[in-house]
C-alpha cells in the first residue's frame, strides 16, 4: 500500500498580498496607495497604480510559501 505525502498549507497572509502568474512571475500591490490620497500628486498616484514585479530571493520565498515550487 502506497503512503500519500502530506500536503502543506498555504500561508494565507502571503496569498492575500502576492499573486503568481502562469509563467511563474510574482506580482504585488504598491504601498502608500490606500488613504491620504488627496495630498499626493496625480503623477505619484499614477505611478502607484497597477501591479509591480517581485524579483530575487523574495520571489522564490513567496513561491515556496504559496506552494509553487
Amino acid at each position: 500500500m502506497k503512503k500519500a505525502s502530506l500536503k502543506h498549507k498555504v500561508k494565507k497572509s502571503v496569498s492575500n498580498r502576492f499573486t503568481v502568474t502562469k509563467n511563474g512571475k510574482v506580482l504585488r500591490e504598491s504601498a502608500f496607495n490606500r488613504h491620504l490620497r488627496r495630498k499626493k500628486s496625480k503623477k505619484q498616484l499614477r505611478r502607484l497604480k497597477g501591479k509591480k514585479l517581485v524579483t530575487g530571493k523574495i520571489a522564490t520565498k513567496v513561491k515556496k510559501l504559496l506552494g509553487k515550487r
